[in-house]
């Protein structure tokens, strides 16, 4: 079996070397050009025009088998030009075809900079190493043509309010053409970077926007928000803006109230440019935590149609799972009991978040436990979903599902379990 294993991890982390076996986009040589300039660009990767050769939204999946492509995974991809980035992403989604999924989960907008050609935001740096400098291509344009080509769904992931993450290992000089640069009055700094105040209208209005423009010019399926919400509890934040309007209510409550207004207007901006575009949020999966630390009422998104389409928290503790204290309220299936417990609206479909990236190196759980190096783990917790009713789940990520050089035995296994729990037959020799 370990030379079966053996075999799987040596074909899957051929890891986005394969030649790409569908049509290839056209893109420009390698240069570099100020974010808003989309001189000789092709047609279809201008702002204004929507990308060739695309098939129309195709919606929401239920159940959801979805992979998460974080800007972690830039490394892995060949961007020297267009040709070669899409022979990497072709190799990539062909192993997530391989493993049964249906969707990818594509983070567009990191750090207020785009993997695409917009007018609002620069160029990001995790493509070619500085922001605002055009790789010559359209990175979103491919992935998006290469991931209908295979029938995947493709979901547009974006950061709203994160500007720079301390401690990155990514060099995160800000572009002058960064909203954060032209508009310094509205970033914060936080001890845990620069990030954007969620009370501001002008942030929102300028959020709203940056989806407004990625649905006008790409045929995504979804957008998502992922746990990034309020950057901090440090009541100095934001106590100007609380002083003049919060109206009588506690800082928690109108830091709420302010991820509330954001959530609604860009449910209600996508809907009246496209209903068919589905917009979710994959909040932590501590909902203590994002109702007291990040001013995120996920409750109220659940249980109210108008704020979102789904949600997918971010669950990513084992079925062993034991805390310092003793207790096992986040083991797997207890913490996804307690979610789907929670009062939804029918309109409102619940997946949840699975964390690939424990294969080999565990939760940090108290408990001894060898859940997280039995090569089924994931498996396991897809079947237990499906049983108990949930709409689907993501994994993440990819890079320690596909690409894992500490941990390639066990993530090959991991896969070809997935890819049995998902219905497949086993993952094709030829990725």
């Amino acid at each position: 079996m370990k030379t079966v294993y053996k075999m799987i991890a040596g074909a899957l982390c051929l890891c986005l070397l394969a030649a790409c076996t569908g049509g290839q986009s056209s893109g420009l040589p390698n240069g570099s050009a100020p974010p808003q300039d989309f001189t000789g660009l092709p047609e279809g990767m201008r702002p204004g025009s929507a990308p060739q050769g695309e098939p129309d939204a195709m919606g929401s999946p239920l159940p959801y088998r979805a992979m998460w492509i974080s800007y972690l995974e830039w490394p892995l991809l060949d961007t020297t030009g267009a040709e070669a980035f899409t022979a990497s992403v072709c190799t990539a989604l062909d192993n997530c075809v391989s493993a049964g999924l249906n969707t990818v989960i594509v983070q567009v907008r990191p750090f207020s900079d785009a993997i695409y050609p917009s007018r609002i935001y620069p160029w990001s740096h995790v493509i070619t190493g500085t922001q605002g400098q055009s790789p010559g291509f359209d990175p979103l344009a491919i992935f998006i043509e290469q991931a209908h080509a295979r029938g995947l769904l493709l979901e547009a992931w974006i950061n709203p309010y994160r500007v720079r993450l301390n401690g990155s290992t990514l060099d995160n000089a800000l572009a002058a053409e960064n909203p954060a640069v032209l508009h310094p009055d509205w970033v914060r700094e936080t001890e845990n970077g620069l990030f954007y105040d969620p009370s501001l209208p002008e942030v929102q209005e300028m959020v709203a926007q940056g989806v407004v423009e990625i649905l006008r010019n790409y045929k995504v399926d979804g957008i998502q928000f992922d746990d990034y919400f309020y950057p901090t509890m440090d009541e100095d934040f934001d106590a100007e803006r609380f002083a003049q309007y919060g109206a009588g209510q506690t800082l928690a409550e109108w830091r709420r109230a302010n991820v509330n207004a954001l959530v609604k207007k860009v449910y209600e901006t996508i809907k009246a440019e496209d209903p068919a575009v589905v917009f979710g949020i994959s909040p932590q999966g501590n909902n203590d935590n994002n109702y007291t630390q990040q001013y995120s009422d996920v409750g109220l998104w659940l249980s109210m149609p108008g704020y979102v389409d789904y949600i997918m928290p971010q669950v990513y503790w084992g079925f062993d799972y034991t805390t310092q204290n003793g207790s096992q309220r986040y083991a797997f299936g207890n913490i996804i009991d307690e979610w789907l417990a929670m009062p939804r609206d029918a309109s409102v479909s619940l997946a949840f978040g699975l964390g690939a990236y424990r294969i080999g190196a565990g939760d940090g759980s108290v408990a001894e436990s060898a859940e997280w190096q039995s090569g089924r783990n994931l498996a396991d917790m897809v079947r237990l979903l499906a049983a108990r009713g949930a709409d689907g789940y993501a994994l993440y990520r990819y890079e320690q599902m596909f690409c894992s050089r500490e941990y390639a035995e066990l993530a090959a296994a991991e896969c070809a379990a997935l890819a049995e729990a998902n219905g497949k037959p086993g993952l094709s020799s030829g990725q």
